[in-house]
């Protein structure tokens, strides 16, 4: 009897080993290896490498991570004002990270600082580099009021160092975005050891107008960042630690297949801005909503109904005519004009003042409708796309001291469109547009509202000559120019027509929130209105945002997914 189940036992192991054998042989044993040829990934002796030790995604400093998803974008509520310019669309937002707080007085004057120090203004070549950086103090002045105290001390007083930045037009925001794109992977590169240490504190000695970091020029030509300057740009040799599998042959610099550069800084659009605004991560049920939300916290009401807060404002804004903070001692919001980022409770994101405070600049250039039935994921109006300038060499253009492109906006401020050590752009051409489905053009801010098919004055037959003609703007809005000849006088013309209907046309930017200066109407995440991207004001600030690469959520498990 034993020996019959001693034999019985080696026919079920010689099984288990047939079936487990045969079990590999069937799906393929890809262990340590491509899944699509079998050969070794990451081998020391060559071939490919790929950077299999990547996690996730750095969070940027000051930033909050958005998870994305669907909401309702405009108006859930009663539009008072009939302007239908936010009706109710559905839209999916897809995960980024937004800053915590508005931008302030103190990270303003960080940038000053450096553009000042690597671009002296008084050397010829960039005196308009930092004077195109420097906020319009003078929006605090006012035909009828005193706010001198404010033009000369809110940027530079420290006692306003917290206060959110005013007087930045939205072009000034985006150059903003774009230097702390450069400054935060050029101390992350320091950090991980491609960045000679220290080197980028040595402002106007080692960091200098032709020698300072750039990421796109980093990345696509590492041997010219910081002037070519083998001492400051290392290689890296092979070794582990917190390197980047991708970087295990010898010699090499970071590239994006690192997982170390992050992507860039910019302005969020109208869709990111008002998906975390409203936050409605903290009014659901399953996937439910529970009601609307009017405000960025939970409730019909600006003042708080906790015990400990009640009756507090929640957000700063204008409570009625004369009055812009409430009676001196008891439950007023706390500030006369601005007040310190963090004054107050932040929405179920994390995210402060995304009501009240300032309104905020973000990408969009504004139109009347939000053209949902174009698209839904994602949505953004405003896209001009570039691409890097090849030189006759062969290899990308880098822009010098002696090519440095200035414009003129139309108030007459002279801003730099790019800094040296940055890579020349151009438009894209036909090589990039050239049957494509999802675009034609370089420019497509008036996509689908400014075309010709758009205009009044359109005809089906018509030919396409003239199609750029005066008679064919989709917008009236008025013309002013402004040029300025060999000795840099200008000669400003001012559009007095009558017969101009709008202010809308290609450079205008949506801006969002309500701020110091209006009524609780605009506190809604869903209002919306536009402004000049060359002017400022001294109620419009901004913050920035980051996409997210990589999944949605940091969650361990995916949804639906038993744990193992």
């Amino acid at each position: 009897m034993k020996i019959k189940k001693i034999m019985a036992l080696k026919v079920l192991v010689v099984l288990a080993l047939a079936l487990g054998f045969t079990g590999c042989s069937k799906k393929g044993s890809t262990k340590g290896g491509s899944t699509a040829t079998g050969w070794k990934i990451n081998d020391k002796k060559g071939g490919f490498q790929f950077n299999d030790k990547f996690k996730k995604q750095e969070t940027p400093p000051g930033m909050i991570s958005i998870e994305g998803g669907t909401f309702t974008m405009g108006k859930v509520q009663d539009d008072v004002m009939h302007d239908w310019n936010n009706s109710p669309n559905q839209q999916h937002v897809q995960s980024f990270f937004m800053d915590e707080t508005e931008v302030t007085n103190k990270m303003y004057s960080e940038y000053l600082f450096w553009v000042k120090t690597v671009f002296p203004p008084t050397e010829e070549n960039y005196k308009h580099i930092y004077n195109g950086a420097i906020p319009d103090t003078l929006v605090w002045r006012n035909r009828l009021g005193y706010n001198e105290t404010m033009t000369n001390n809110y940027l530079r007083h420290p006692a306003y160092a917290d206060y959110p930045v005013v007087g930045v037009n939205w072009i000034q925001a985006t150059e903003f975005s774009k230097w702390r794109t450069d400054r935060v992977n050029e101390n992350i590169l320091e950090r991980e050891g491609y960045l000679k240490k220290d080197n980028k504190i040595k402002l106007g000695s080692d960091v200098t107008a032709e020698n300072s970091f750039s990421t796109e020029t980093y990345i696509n030509t590492p041997s010219k960042a910081f002037g070519g300057n083998e001492e400051v740009v290392l290689k890296k040799e092979m070794g582990g630690g917190r390197r980047a599998a991708a970087d295990t042959a010898k010699n090499v610099y970071a590239q994006r297949s690192s997982g170390l550069i992050l992507p860039e800084y910019r302005l969020p659009t109208e869709a990111e801005w008002e998906y975390a605004a409203v936050a409605l991560v903290g009014n659901r049920e399953y996937n439910i909503y529970k009601g609307q939300k009017k405000y960025p916290w939970s409730g019909q009401y600006t003042r708080s109904s906790k015990r400990q807060y009640r009756g507090d404002q929640l957000a700063n804004f204008k409570q009625g005519k004369g009055d812009y903070g409430g009676i001196a001692g008891w439950s007023d919001d706390g500030a006369d004009i601005t007040n310190k980022v963090k004054a107050y409770a932040p929405n179920d994101f994390g995210l402060y003042d995304m009501a009240g405070n300032v309104a905020e600049w973000v990408q969009d250039v504004y139109r009347p409708m939000v053209d949902d039935e174009a698209n839904d994921f994602n949505y953004f109006r405003g896209n001009v796309y570039t691409k890097n300038k090849i030189g006759e060499d062969g290899v990308v253009e880098l822009v010098t001291s002696d090519n440095i492109t200035y414009d003129t906006l139309s108030n007459g401020r002279i801003m730099a469109r790019n800094f040296p050590g940055q890579i020349a752009q151009v438009p894209v051409d036909e090589n990039e547009t050239y049957l494509r489905t999802q675009f034609s053009t370089s420019d497509n801010r008036n996509y689908r509202d400014g075309d010709r098919q758009s205009t009044r004055f359109y005809k089906f037959t018509d030919s396409e000559e003239g199609a750029g003609e005066e008679k064919h703007r989709m917008y009236e809005a008025p013309k002013h120019s402004i040029t300025a000849d060999s000795l840099g006088k200008m000669d400003k013309k001012f559009d007095k027509s009558d017969k101009r209907t709008t202010l809308v046309d290609d450079n205008v930017r949506v801006y969002k929130g309500g701020s110091w200066r209006d009524r609780a109407y605009w506190l809604d995440p869903a209002s919306r209105r536009f402004f000049p991207q060359d002017m400022a004001t001294d109620y419009i600030g901004f913050r920035c945002a980051m996409s997210k690469v990589g999944p949605k959520s940091n969650k361990k498990t995916p949804r639906g997914n038993p744990k193992k």
